[in-house]
């Protein structure tokens, strides 16, 4: 994916997410995408996926 500019993103990770250091993701509006990390290594890789997929695997996930 070219074009993308992942690092420089406006991050946000959950509220349900505590300084614990357990196990979370942050995620990015990437514009018609959405960028996934992990919170734990922010430098470290990016998934991007469309809306619709990040929402089916939600949904799949949570069935």
């Amino acid at each position: 994916m070219s074009g993308i500019e992942v690092h420089s993103a406006n991050w946000r990770k959950s509220s349900y997410s505590g300084d614990s250091g357990g196990q979370c993701v942050e995620l990015a509006d990437l514009g018609d995408r959405v960028g996934v990390r992990d919170s734990k290594d922010p430098e470290g890789g990016v998934l991007v996926v469309t809306r619709r997929t990040l929402l089916n695997g939600l949904r799949d996930h949570l069935a």
